[in-house]
């Protein structure tokens, strides 16, 4: 049997598997089948039939005939103001919300990785526990403590001798507000950055104060370094979850865009087209749009991640 095995891995080819490994292929596919199903059909079935909307007319409220009308609809997203206004939104909250929402858990953990912090797991707990709370609920608690007359944000200002601003209501404000009100659910990130530090080998740590390095030194030279697969995994799951941004506003406005046009974001948009408008295959355009988008930056992120990003024990 072995010479056999021999002979057959010196012509290159692979040896008949024997019925313990196909049963247990069977097996390892039988257990994945519920996730090929749901893949198949939740996922690359509606993205596909998405795909071949946009090459048709389908308008539910509109009673006319199905026909093919080609690239007229990618023609008409070219020309529509209000989808480049929304990608305009988007992109300027996602200058704002995307370094907060990075910097900000970081920073965090690396507080609550300090040995000279005393209950820290206590302190792990407290961050964490927003996170599982109903986004829902908090908007609305969050609603109610940006209230410009009765709020507890502007309550705290005034009691320093400082006039509060209407956050929700004022185009200015309006962005600081709506990421105040997603810093409530930094729990999960500052877990995650807080579990990649504690995997950076302390030795590392007592070589550097060997060489003379203090804090900053340390940081730069030991913890991001290493920490750097950690935050390519925020920036990217980050820049995919700020261009859908969409919950928040939709709870607080309804979609209308209030104020002053400043929370039309691109999936709210895209949600009225869909679901006011019944535009079908206009819907699906914009969908492949945002799509798009993201696929480009994501490669990009991608692309870039070999000049900045490190690996133990990798080699170059």
């Amino acid at each position: 049997m072995a010479i056999v095995e021999m002979k057959s891995d010196a012509l290159g080819k692979e040896p008949p598997r024997t019925t313990l490994g196909r049963r247990e292929a069977i097996w390892g596919y039988l257990f994945i089948s519920p996730w090929l199903i749901g893949f198949l059909f939740l996922t690359l079935a509606p993205m596909v039939a998405t795909f071949i909307f946009t090459f048709t007319n389908i308008n539910l409220i509109q009673d006319t005939p199905l026909r093919f009308v080609g690239l007229d609809n990618y023609a008409h997203l070219l020309q529509d103001a209000r989808t480049w206004d929304a990608l305009g939104v988007t992109f300027k909250f996602a200058a704002i919300a995307l370094p907060i929402g990075l910097i900000l858990p970081f920073a965090v953990a690396l507080m609550l990785n300090s040995k000279s912090l005393r209950g820290s797991r206590y302190f792990q707990a407290l961050f964490f526990m927003p996170f599982v709370i109903p986004f829902v609920a908090a908007i609305f608690a969050w609603s109610g403590m940006l209230n410009p007359e009765e709020g507890w944000i502007n309550g705290a200002l005034d009691f320093i001798g400082l006039d509060g601003p209407n956050w929700l209501n004022d185009p200015t404000w309006v962005y600081p507000a709506l990421v105040m009100v997603g810093l409530w659910g930094i729990g999960s990130a500052i877990i995650i950055n807080l579990a990649g530090m504690q995997n950076v080998p302390t030795e590392l740590y007592d070589a550097a104060r060997v060489d003379g390095a203090g804090w900053w030194g340390q940081l730069r030279n030991v913890t991001l370094p290493l920490m750097s697969p950690v935050i390519f995994y925020s920036i990217t799951l980050g820049t995919v979850g700020v261009l859908q941004y969409f919950l928040v506003p939709l709870v607080l406005y309804s979609g209308d865009g209030r104020p002053g046009g400043s929370t039309f974001f691109f999936n709210i948009y895209l949600y009225k087209t869909f679901f006011t408008f019944q535009d079908m295959s206009f819907g699906a355009t914009l969908a492949w749009m945002l799509f798009v988008i993201i696929l480009a930056l994501t490669l990009v992120l991608f692309w870039s991640a070999k000049y900045w990003v490190y690996y133990a024990g990798e080699t170059k």
